[in-house]
């Protein structure tokens, strides 16, 4: 998983899509989703920022609670998920809002959340 900063961050989301974890190493929920989001990125690149390091990050894209996951493409938000939620959402979420043509494999196996 790519670590973003404030000289990083605006080149990662710029072009094909990227699923971007708000974080912090203290934050428990954000330890518990670290597996599924690498888990996804066999489909999508997937990076972190680190709220903690980059609190302007943060505040730019209003992240006031964390986890909060964000998808990006074209240098957009797409769509957000706030809080832990299971490997199931995630792969919803992403055929929610991401053409099908982007996806590239995201398996949404129909799974309810735990």
């Amino acid at each position: 998983m790519l670590d973003l900063d404030r000289a990083t961050f605006d080149e990662a989301i710029a072009g094909a899509p990227v699923v971007v974890d708000f974080w912090a190493p203290w934050c428990k929920p954000c330890l518990a989703i670290e597996p599924i989001l690498a888990a996804l990125e066999s489909s999508v690149r997937v990076a972190r920022v680190n709220i903690d390091e980059e609190p302007e990050l943060a505040t730019r894209y209003d992240v006031l609670a964390i986890p909060t996951v964000m998808l990006f493409a074209d240098g957009e938000p797409r769509g957000t998920v706030h809080g832990a939620r299971a490997q199931a959402h995630f792969e919803r979420w992403l055929a929610e809002v991401l053409p099908a043509a982007e996806l590239d494999g995201v398996a949404v196996q129909g799974q309810r959340d735990a």
